[in-house]
């Protein structure tokens, strides 16, 4: 007697386990691979599907309960790119460094200069930046502090010249009888001093 073959598995023509169709695939990869470019009916007219009925054919190849085994495979294929281009330290520090190597074979020095630079910055502890934030108003600040901030601000000017006039009484003769001729009558400032009113 002959060895039996094994029994060839089935594939699977229903469920979420089905093979997807040409049509599905091209679906799958357009819609992943431009996500948020275009819209689903566009995605299946790119695909090959009808114009005329692409809007319901994205509806169900996008639908759990119509095509569950298109909605794994777009959920999949997400995944996958995802993790193809996720931006991870190592990388990017690598891309920066591809990018600087081209520039410098292109002559492009401050380009050069620029990815170098962010590779600096990528690894930390090259390039400090320091950035002060302040947050808050005068209206959530005690009298004290506000009272010591004014002074730290007054303390960063010059002193304040006072330019105010002097007060000058001026002292009116009695009478003119006691008045000789040619004679001024005299200002007496605030200290009591007397001045002459006219300068000879």
């Amino acid at each position: 007697m002959g060895k039996k073959t094994p029994p060839v598995k089935a594939v699977a023509t229903r469920g979420p386990n089905r093979r997807l169709t040409r049509r599905q695939e091209l679906f799958v990869k357009e819609l992943v691979a431009n996500d948020g470019l275009i819209t689903m009916r566009e995605a299946a007219i790119r695909a090959g599907y009808p114009a005329r009925s692409a809007h319901s054919r994205a509806y169900e190849l996008t639908n759990a309960n119509h095509c569950p085994h298109v909605v794994a495979e777009i959920r999949r294929y997400r995944d996958e790119l995802n993790e193809k281009y996720a931006v991870g330290y190592k990388r990017h520090v690598r891309d920066l460094q591809k990018i600087r190597d081209l520039a410098l074979d292109n002559g492009a020095y401050s380009a050069a200069v620029q990815a170098e630079y962010r590779r600096g910055q990528a690894q930390g502890d090259i390039y400090v930046s320091k950035s002060e934030i302040r947050t808050g108003s005068i209206d959530q600040m005690s009298r004290a502090d506000v009272e010591k901030e004014l002074e730290r601000i007054r303390g960063n000017f010059d002193p304040i010249v006072d330019i105010t006039p002097v007060s000058v009484a001026i002292v009116e003769p009695e009478g003119e009888e006691g008045s000789e001729a040619g004679e001024r009558p005299v200002a007496e400032d605030a200290s009591g001093a007397e001045e002459d009113g006219a300068k000879n």
